[in-house]
Formats: structure tokens, sequence, C-alpha cells
């Protein structure tokens, strides 16, 4: 990967991070109604698996020069994983403990938990068959 695209990928990545930190802490008052639930899965839940499904391809995609070996990528993305639930924890206590507007849900974490190792796997998957081409 050239070094512009490696840039370009970080500053995206960083700018993701902006993003989930404004959707978790942010204070929204007029937002649209939507629906309870969507094919029996509360929308709110779909929601946190969507906000950190994209966590480990774009740090992958910043921070990894695509791995030599599979133990390396299992290790990159193990501790990529890692990091996300810390972030999802951190989200989750912070909206607890440090505002008055929102609450922490424990399966809000397990939904960003869901989102994460799904991606995960995409992505050591992807690179192990990029590996052995």
């Amino acid at each position: 990967m050239i070094r512009g695209q490696k840039i370009a990928f970080r500053l995206l990545f960083f700018l993701y991070i902006a993003g989930v930190l404004y959707l978790c802490f942010g204070h929204f008052d007029n937002t649209p109604s939507v629906p309870l639930t969507l094919w029996g899965i509360p929308t709110d839940k779909l929601v946190h698996f969507a906000m950190f499904f994209p966590f480990p391809i774009l740090a992958f995609l910043a921070f990894d020069t695509f791995t030599q070996t599979v133990r390396e990528t299992l290790l990159f993305v193990g501790v990529t994983l890692l990091v996300g639930i810390l972030i999802a924890v951190g989200t989750e206590m912070g909206q607890a403990n440090l505002t008055d507007y929102r609450s922490g849900d424990p399966l809000d974490l397990v939904a960003d938990t869901i989102g994460l190792s799904v991606s995960s796997l995409i992505t050591a998957v992807w690179d192990i068959r990029k590996q052995k081409k």
C-alpha cells in the first residue's frame, strides 16, 4: 500500500472513532422516529452492531501493512478486537457515569462485541486468504 493510501486510511479511522464517540455521547433531542424492532431485533442493538462493525477493518487498513504470517494476522486481529471491546466498554461506562441523558446498557455492549467479532473474523479470513495467494 502506498504512503498516501495509508495516511488516508488512518485519517478515515480517526474520523470513524470521532463519529462513534459523537454517536455514543451526543445529546440528540430531535431524532426521527424509527421502528422499535427490525426482523425482531431491537433497532438500537442493530445500530450498535453497525457502529462497531467497521472498527477491525478500518484498523487493519490503517495500521497493518498486510501481515506476512497467519500468526501475525491472528495476533493483530486479536489485539484489534480487544481494543475495540475496551472502547465499547468505555463508551457504555461513560454513558452510565458521565452523562445524565444516556444510560449504559449491557445489551448494547453485547451488540458492540458481536459487531466487532464478526468483522474481526472477516478481516482475519480476508488477510489469511490474501497471504495464501
